[in-house]
């Protein structure tokens, strides 16, 4: 009796250990929570830095050991994987046409040069999210709409052919060279003239009431024509910078009136043409109001509810933190920043430093404020930061010399790489504490549970300084003027 009491202890005992193990495998599966989160050995360095021959470069590794206690003044890193927060869709760039005429006019082995070092994850940035006009905007060398006849408010006449000898192919090019992996979403910066106050795709205007139907159609049919292009488009933003008249193409929309136009237009018809599934943006302008619109459209129910999320820009001040405002406020509403780029184009500026800096202080501080996608503006430029029908020329981590078939890459490349190489679709951003002001620093935790922390130093002094996890840490220093990424 003895005997068979501990025979059923025995197997009540591996009976309890077997369903905590498998409660707990499936507990990590659920959560998408990878085995080693926790132990660390090492972690590979990746350094680009002012005044070396560093660029992205793979440095030895640095090797982790028992740390129990950060000490308060040692500069310290502090990696928390175990919180998570929002999930990442991508990095990218716009595909204007000054982009596509630029890459067209460069030789055969620089167009797969571009994009190799755009779209491919080992050699190049992994690019995965870009923006694509519909129809001009300034990065083109002409203006000019889909639907040319006026009055055409069936859009009878709308066709797409202005977009087949450039834009078009070098979309085509970038979803193969990316793997078919690229996430795609257009924006407007003018309806035609002929649904304009104005009368002209330039110098603002506002979209005439009668016609807010045939303009929500518009967008249908620029969808529905991409697709039959084989160019899916995941998203739409309203309106290109509702705020600004622009020398360019450009229309203006107060809050109000964005909003009106997504509940009572626009919104509805997505909907009613199968198209709910496209992720619909409202803003897409400079963080300095971003909460005021969002604000406005958000706490609109019916508005609210075709909104998927909000678009901003970097051009009029930092205001990072208006950024976290829109999160904590509107949780269920997503943040991405859609267009940025340093301008005043200058060609004997193409080498200064900070440019590459801005970059990585932008897109560090608003992965860490919710931002779940970052968009550079042109992935490429002419060697005048062009072409561009109004002369607004401006700056693009590559430039193709139209004349030499040369490329030249502005340090913004290598800085946008620490985080687009090293983050991928589907990584979750995680605890990452510095006790050091200057060292600025993210870290997200990938789908295939590796870590990548990234390091920002602004200064004209290398900091040293530990990464520290899960009481591990690990010695490394971050040059002056430097940015790191650390993969573990």
């Amino acid at each position: 009796m003895k005997t068979m009491i501990k025979h059923n202890n025995n197997m009540f005992c591996l009976w309890l250990l077997c369903s905590i193990l498998i409660g707990a495998v499936f507990h990590c599966q659920k959560q998408k929570i990878p085995a080693n989160l926790y132990i660390r050995e090492k972690a590979e360095v990746y350094v680009t830095a002012k005044e070396t021959g560093q660029r992205l470069s793979k440095e030895k590794p640095i090797k982790f050991t028992e740390h129990l206690q950060p000490v308060e003044n040692e500069a310290t890193l502090i990696i928390d994987a175990s919180k998570t927060f929002q999930t990442m869709i991508g990095f990218g760039g716009a595909l204007t046409d000054a982009a596509a005429e630029t890459y067209y006019q460069l030789p055969g082995d620089k167009q797969k040069q571009v994009l190799q070092d755009y779209f491919d994850p080992e050699e190049g940035l992994g690019y995965t999210f870009c923006r694509i006009p519909i129809h001009t905007c300034d990065f083109s060398s002409e203006s000019g709409s889909y639907a040319e006849v006026a009055n055409d408010t069936l859009l009878e006449h709308f066709s797409i052919d202005r977009d087949r000898p450039y834009r078009l192919p070098f979309i085509k090019a970038a979803i193969k060279a990316a793997g078919d992996t690229l996430t795609l979403f257009a924006s407007p910066w003018s309806p035609p003239a002929w649904m304009k106050t104005n009368n002209s795709m330039l110098q603002g205007g506002k979209l005439k009431k009668e016609y807010r139907q045939s303009w929500a159609d518009y967008y249908v049919r620029f969808i529905r024509a991409y697709k039959m292009e084989n160019i899916p488009i995941w998203g739409l933003t309203v309106q290109n910078e509702p705020m600004a008249v622009q020398t360019w193409e450009s229309c203006i929309y107060t809050a109000q009136e964005e909003r009106d136009f997504v509940r009572d237009y626009l919104g509805p018809t997505l909907v009613k043409n199968g198209l709910s599934h496209v992720k619909l943006m409202i803003w897409d302008h400079n963080r300095g109001i971003l909460y005021q619109r969002a604000k406005v459209v958000l706490d609109d129910p019916e508005a609210s509810k075709y909104v998927w999320g909000v678009g901003f820009h970097w051009y009029v001040g930092n205001h990072f933190e208006n950024v976290r405002l829109v999160h904590d406020a509107f949780p269920d509403k997503q943040l991405v920043f859609t267009e940025g780029c340093v301008y005043s184009y200058e060609g004997e500026r193409l080498n200064e430093w900070h440019w590459g800096e801005r970059y990585g202080e932008s897109v560090l501080m608003d992965l860490n404020n919710g931002s779940v996608g970052w968009v550079d503006w042109n992935i490429l430029l002419d060697e005048n930061g062009g072409p561009n029908h109004v002369s607004n020329y401006c700056f693009a981590p590559i430039h193709g010399n139209t004349q030499t078939g040369g490329l030249h890459y502005m340090n913004s490349y290598h800085y946008l790489g620490h985080f687009s190489k090293f983050i991928r679709p589907g990584s979750r951003r995680i605890i990452a504490s510095s006790n050091d002001d200057q060292l600025l620093t993210t870290a997200f935790i990938n789908p295939d549970g590796r870590i990548s922390v990234i390091v920002l130093n602004m200064t004209d002094e290398a900091i040293p300084f530990h990464l520290w996890m899960e009481s591990r840490s690990a010695s490394a220093n971050s040059p002056a003027h430097s940015i790191i990424t650390l993969v573990m």
